[in-house]
């Protein structure tokens, strides 16, 4: 999908429409504290054994995976230089900014 690299939008700092430009979100990796309770968790005696374990018990089954990925825009004010993300994203395999 084509999108422009400036834009006018509403400013929620300047509290009025303004010169944005739109950049894409840069990190999306997850944090290694889940893996890593995990294994304290074994560790310490969880989720081993047998009944219903919880949260230490097996994992839901991957139903299918999706094609696309949704847009994490990123809007930067040009008069106030901060910067505001879009409310709701939308599925698209490619973001090309022109």
């Amino acid at each position: 999908m084509k999108v422009p690299k400036k834009t006018k939008r509403y400013c929620p700092y300047c509290k009025k429409h303004t010169e944005h430009s739109i950049s894409l979100s840069k990190h999306k990796e997850r944090g290694t504290l889940k893996k890593g309770s995990i294994a304290r968790a074994m560790k310490r005696g969880r989720g081993i054994g047998f009944g219903n374990k919880g949260r230490w018990g097996s994992k839901p089954a991957v139903k299918g995976l999706k094609t696309s990925k949704k847009t994490d825009f990123r809007y930067k004010c040009i008069v106030c230089n901060k910067t505001h993300t879009q409310r709701k994203g939308f599925r698209t395999k490619k973001v090309v900014f022109e």
